[in-house]
């Protein structure tokens, strides 16, 4: 009986050990797109395109103005737009991108974040953002 016991316990030990190192490898590992956007050295690339019924359009901006990114300017001179008004746009450090509509949603590209922000607006304006 106490071989049973202890074939039993370990090999509960053993399926314990192996969903805590499965569920640490989950948390730690990046998702697919957010890894790809970290490696990717380049500029992102420009678009001009209607979604939803809104134009939205990005590239970069190559004035360097303040208006590509704050916090010193981590939208690597890159503006997008929706329907001709400026969309605020950053680049984290991990290669991804977020704007004043969704900054707890970062995405893989300019594109990604214009898009989300048009679902977000749900057809209202774009208001200009005014950064002193």
């Amino acid at each position: 009986m106490s071989t049973s016991l202890t074939r039993r316990r370990a090999l509960g030990a053993a399926a314990s050990a192996a969903v805590g190192l499965a569920a640490g490898r989950a948390l730690t590992a990046p998702a697919p797109a957010f890894a790809a956007a970290a490696h990717q050295g380049t500029a992102p690339e420009a678009f001009d395109e209607i979604y939803q019924g809104r134009r939205i359009q990005g590239g970069p901006s190559g004035g360097g103005h303040h208006g590509t990114g704050h916090h010193g300017g981590h939208g690597g001179d890159y503006a997008v737009r929706v329907d001709g008004e400026e969309l605020h746009v950053m680049r984290n450090a991990d290669g991804t991108w977020i704007s004043v509509i969704n900054h707890y949603e970062p995405l893989a590209t300019p594109r990604a974040v214009a898009r989300a922000a048009v679902r977000e607006l749900q057809g209202a304006p774009l208001v200009p953002l005014i950064l002193a």
